[in-house]
């Protein structure tokens, strides 16, 4: 039985009460009148800076407030206000949304174990089910950030706000799917549905372990994987149409469903084996060996593959059409993200590629943490490129607000993970491919 170290839970409960500090913090600081912004950007055009902004890439769109004040009057200011009211905010998503569709990845990548009758994974199962043990908590603070953004308590979603849909048509047209009830149903039901399954799935997963007599609950957690996992390929396109696609609802991608599932599924197995490696390294399961690793890191390397020519395939067609409704989102993250998204491109493709490529190099542990951990990072940055140009635009920059929901969300993540694997003894022993596993060699 794995036991919670005592400083492994402190350092959890740090990173949480750090994060949340520093979130609250950029809550308060937020400007909440015009005339905020206004002298905000005044001291900004002197140079004065405004709190974590200051030195950071952010400088040039609060210098260019005053300049635009002749063009855009108060309506510019107005503007301003919501994309500063709205980075709080939107870190906190970003953050939430990441350390979430992590717990998500797993599970589906539990399911495909179970409906493909996967011989090499059983030993790994204990890990899994202990990352998604996160589903149900970090399920719970999501959906209640969709539920106060769905109803516009703040201004991350522009379809929220019934002012901005009245004579915009495209807006209008897509108010019987884009409006505040139906979403949060439809929320509701994914994570539900999501969560559902992976009560089932755990209980079941116990249930074979104490069964003696057969492999009633195995063919049990068969079935419903098979269920979930067409259960989960709408789901999860409709849930990333709905959380990230329709921040920017005059634009759409038809291959975004599989784009998002792609970041998801390659950011959970990394996951899996970051946490299968630490645990290997403090003593814990010596029944998983060097081609237990060597194939995560295997889909790890592949998974990146597919990402990449996803990202490829949607930005080339669309680049290449050149129709203005359509490349006017890459052209907004082009000139005002420019780093971020073409850094993620190196993280999430040429990082993994240079590294993970040699078959021998997914083997050395250290390797695949260090590739692991850059791919994890990657995928941040593209959560991050999706999600902030539709609500904070020109104003973003990485600050106090953005560090400390990360924080927030990798504690509590840390210590949900860790404490569910102390719930259940690390080797699912009654699974009937649980000797194949231990045996299995690459």
């Amino acid at each position: 039985m794995y036991t919670l170290s005592s400083k492994l839970r402190l350092f959890s409960i740090i990173l949480v009460i750090i994060g949340a500090l520093g979130l609250t913090y950029g809550f308060l600081s937020a400007p909440k009148t015009i005339e905020d912004v206004k002298e905000m950007a005044a001291h900004d055009a002197h140079g004065g800076g405004h709190g974590d902004a200051k030195a950071t890439s952010g400088d040039h769109a609060n210098e260019s407030h005053v300049k635009e004040e002749a063009h855009g009057g108060d309506s510019h200011y107005e503007h301003t206000l919501h994309q500063l009211q709205n980075k709080p905010w939107a870190a906190l998503y970003v953050a939430a949304f990441f350390f979430f569709m992590i717990a998500l990845g797993v599970l589906a990548f539990y399911a495909i174990q179970f409906a493909s009758q996967a011989g090499w994974s059983p030993v790994l199962f204990r890990v899994m089910e202990a990352i998604t043990a996160y589903l149900v908590p970090g399920g719970i603070i999501l959906f209640v950030i969709l539920a106060l953004s769905g109803f516009h308590v703040n201004h991350l979603f522009v379809w929220a706000d019934e002012t901005k849909v009245v004579g915009d048509k495209l807006l209008e047209g897509k108010a019987s799917w884009l409006n505040g009830g139906w979403f949060i149903f439809r929320a509701a039901f994914f994570l539900g549905g999501w969560m559902l399954y992976r009560h089932f799935a755990v209980k079941y997963s116990r249930k074979q372990d104490e069964d003696t007599t057969g492999n009633k609950w195995y063919k049990k957690s068969f079935k419903i994987a098979a269920g979930f996992l067409v259960f989960f390929i709408y789901t999860e396109s409709m849930a990333s149409w709905d959380w990230i696609m329709s921040f920017d609802p005059h634009w759409f991608s038809t291959l975004f469903g599989w784009y998002v599932f792609a970041s998801l599924f390659v950011s959970g197995i990394t996951t899996i084996a970051l946490i299968t490696i630490y645990l290997k390294s403090k003593g814990y399961m010596d029944f998983v060996n060097d081609s237990h690793i060597h194939d995560l890191a295997k889909f790890m390397f592949g998974v990146s593959i597919f990402w990449t020519y996803l990202w490829f395939s949607q930005f080339m067609l669309i680049w290449y059409s050149n129709i203005p409704e359509e490349v006017t989102y890459f052209i907004t993250r082009i000139e005002d993200y420019k780093l971020p998204f073409f850094g993620m491109v190196v993280m999430n493709f040429v990082f993994p590629l240079l590294v993970l490529m040699n078959s021998d190099y997914k083997r050395i542990n250290w390797f695949v943490v260090m590739a692991g951990i850059i791919i994890l990072c990657g995928h941040y940055v593209d959560i991050f490129n999706m999600v902030m140009p539709a609500t904070v635009g020109e104003s973003w920059f990485i600050g106090v607000t953005e560090i400390s929901a990360v924080l927030l969300f990798l504690g509590l993540f840390l210590f949900i993970v860790f404490k569910a694997l102390t719930k259940a003894p690390l080797l699912a022993k009654g699974n009937p491919y649980i000797e194949e596993s231990k045996h299995f060699h690459y």
